[in-house]
């Protein structure tokens, strides 16, 4: 077993999930922090239902979890996606996903902070988005997750004399609830979009894992600030979504 703790938030399902029970096989304890709980089980779990989007929840949740873990890994991987064109788009989307994806990171990021800097090591990780480099109908979207790069980033300045690394990883397209919400399941579009991706097929919540395992690794310390684009090279060729 290692004396290491992750905080994943989103770790109910989909790539959270996949990176949760990662982690519980190399021994780690992990704390899902999520709107519901997942349907699964594994001893070194615990799930915290808290709804991300309201800054005094996080903040009393973080708070919670801070004093009764000492927590090396904070992974922010819940995400919502939200798309429209931009005649639709409302400044209150931007609003709300600020929170989800950037405020609700620094609460707790701000509660994990004071355990990692006395241990002299941490490890924290985004779950950013290709479609920061942009892509239509994502307008908070995409200004959300290209926030987070730059966040990451002075973060990774900040905390690197401390051993606390921070990264971005930034997925293409991956076979989650989130893609099955704007994609059909089987469709001619999902069809169109897998011969768009350089190597011919969309992700699985496996690639994006074994990204945040080498971040997460004590052994990665010398790689911080950066983004790790998880996307079949989508960020290099075109492709829409």
């Amino acid at each position: 077993m290692t004396d290491h703790t992750a905080l994943i938030t989103g770790g109910s399902k989909g790539i959270g999930a996949d990176l949760a029970q990662a982690l519980l096989d190399r021994g780690y304890r992990v704390v899902s922090m999520a709107r519901h709980k997942g349907d699964w089980h594994r001893d070194r779990l615990e799930q915290v239902e808290v709804d991300l989007l309201d800054p005094k929840a996080v903040e009393e949740a973080a708070a919670d979890v801070a004093a009764r873990h000492e927590i090396t890994h904070l992974v922010h991987n819940a995400g919502l996606i939200w798309p429209n064109l931009v005649e639709e788009a409302k400044a209150e989307d931007i609003a709300g996903l600020a929170q989800l994806h950037l405020g609700a990171a620094l609460t707790l990021l701000q509660a994990a902070l004071p355990a990692m800097k006395a241990r002299g090591f941490g490890r924290v990780l985004f779950n950013g988005s290709r479609a920061a480099l942009g892509v239509p109908t994502r307008t908070a979207y995409s200004a959300t997750k290209a926030g987070m790069v730059g966040m990451a980033r002075t973060w990774a300045l900040e905390l690197a004399p401390h051993g606390i690394t921070v990264n971005v990883v930034a997925p293409g397209p991956i076979r989650t609830d989130n893609f099955w919400g704007i994609v059909d399941k089987g469709s001619e579009r999902e069809a169109k979009l897998a011969q768009a991706i350089p190597v011919g097929r969309l992700g699985q919540p496996a690639d994006v894992t074994n990204a945040f395992l080498f971040f997460c690794d004590p052994a990665s310390g010398f790689v911080t600030g950066q983004v790790l684009n998880v996307c079949g090279g989508a960020s290099v060729g075109g492709m829409s979504l």
